[in-house]
């Protein structure tokens, strides 16, 4: 993901790998994808600054243009679709960042210090096709299971390799099932995860439950319908080729009094007295579904923050989220994994770090040490979206899980090097803890003799 949003015509990177005695640590949400970005929008905010131009307008020119989809980097991946300028342009109104600068000036004539920091993320998710898996020596494949079966009462169960663990997929996976058999949400249960039910799948990582296994329900509803369809037809006594379906009911095309709904298909197929030739009873179908493809979702978000040098503090004044997801199946769940997305990633750029002391005994072991942020840490957080849909799925989604955990770091850690630009501070390793802040200020001034972290009280004493 070293490419970012970016056409960049050449990367080389070298990695160096330490072997300590620290305890093991394994992935995190995201897993891989925030360290990709955030070495990159480090770079761009760098590459802003050395150049002089403004961090918004250099991040648009050098973007992926939106003609060039799909787009292979210079690290591997196709990226199968992207519009990333709309993002920026949504995130850059919902911060009236026209008005900022002069803002961020007359704060500064006052003594306080406000900073802006944008990360222009992509991710990959849904890791596809088990061709890959097999190239890269993984004894598995890539794709999902599911199989959606109606029962003679007129209910549905949709069965699907996955795990949830929060993430809705109960809520969406009901609405996508209910969606292609045209029926009621409240008709449809979902089981996922249990072995003992459905044997073969994949599980839950990399954002893949939506674009894999979502997609995987859609296959195997498809099916279902085709054979729901032949049984229509011949009750209607009408070709298949002449039915049509919709909103739940199957129809001579031309003739709208000659219909029948698919729960009486379903309740036909089960007393099986009178069904097409050479046809089994019942009503259900299986998919197996391997991508094409990974999908690459992508956003921008900003943060805005207020740093006080002398005590290292940082409070957040703004942030704006706008993803794109492709297509959102359910907007309030896209917009609940966003929100604790960027919990967990304003935890790593502020709080969270494991921390030794002098003889390299961990002191961070345990919840009551380790600071995790609560809800008076996380800020208040503005969603928006854009829509580009996936060519690789048939729903056209990209995937959602991870996006704030991915695009947050490096947001507030370009925020607070942009609040403390007078005093010639451009990174602090997070977490940036009030100490941290405080120590890269202490004893800084810009080249032309700018603000001193130093302030000297009446009686001479250092504050």
């Amino acid at each position: 993901m070293l490419s970012g949003q970016y056409d960049i015509p050449a990367i080389h990177c070298t990695v160096t790998g330490a072997f300590t005695n620290v305890p093991p640590v394994d992935a995190y949400r995201g897993a891989g994808r925030p360290e990709a970005s955030f070495v990159i929008e480090r770079l761009v905010y760098l590459g802003a600054k050395e150049t002089g131009m403004d961090p918004a307008e250099f991040r648009r020119q050098n973007f992926v243009p939106d003609d060039a989809f799909p787009y292979r980097t210079q690290v591997a991946v196709t990226y199968d679709s992207g519009d990333y300028e709309k993002p920026l342009d949504k995130a850059l109104e919902m911060v009236d960042y026209e008005s900022f600068r002069d803002r961020q000036a007359e704060a500064r004539e006052e003594g306080r210090y406000l900073g802006i920091g944008f990360s222009c993320y992509i991710e990959a998710c849904g890791l596809a096709p088990s061709e890959l898996a097999g190239e890269l020596g993984a004894q598995a494949g890539l794709w999902e299971s599911s199989l959606v079966r109606f029962h003679p009462s007129g209910t549905v169960t949709a069965f699907c390799g996955t795990s949830g663990h929060g993430q809705g997929h109960s809520t969406t996976y009901a609405q996508i099932v209910a969606n292609e058999l045209g029926i009621p949400y409240e008709d449809v249960e979902v089981v996922e995860g249990d072995t003992d039910e459905i044997p073969q799948g994949m599980g839950t990582y990399g954002s893949r439950s939506a674009a894999v296994g979502g997609s995987a329900l859609v296959k195997s509803s498809q099916k279902l319908v085709d054979k729901a369809r032949e049984i229509a037809a011949h009750q209607l006594e009408a070709d298949p080729a002449d039915i049509e379906f919709e909103g739940g009911e199957f129809q001579v095309a031309g003739a709208p009094d000659r219909s029948i709904g698919i729960k009486a298909v379903a309740e036909q197929s089960y007393l099986a007295h009178d069904m097409p030739d050479d046809m089994e009873p019942g009503l259900e179908a299986t998919s197996f579904y391997d991508p094409d493809n990974f999908v690459f979702p992508f956003g921008t978000h900003v943060a805005v923050v207020e740093v006080d040098p002398r005590s290292g503090e940082i409070d957040f004044e703004e942030y704006a989220a706008v993803d794109d997801v492709g297509n959102q199946i359910n907007p309030k769940i896209v917009e609940g994994q966003v929100h604790g997305g960027v919990a967990q990633g304003v935890g790593q750029a502020l709080y969270e770090g494991a921390e030794y002391d002098d003889n390299a005994q961990l002191m961070t072991g345990s919840m009551q040490d380790y600071a995790v942020p609560k809800s008076m840490h996380i800020p208040e957080v503005e969603t928006g979206a854009t829509v580009t849909e996936s060519p690789h799925n048939p729903l056209g989604v990209k995937g959602v899980g991870e996006a704030g955990t991915i695009a947050a770091p490096q947001a507030v850690v370009n925020a607070v090097a942009d609040a403390l630009e007078p005093f010639g501070v451009d990174a602090i390793e997070m977490p940036m803890t009030a100490e941290r802040v405080w120590n890269a200020v202490d004893g800084r001034t810009t080249a032309d003799g700018g603000p001193d972290a130093h302030e000297t009280t009446d009686d001479g004493g250092d504050v």
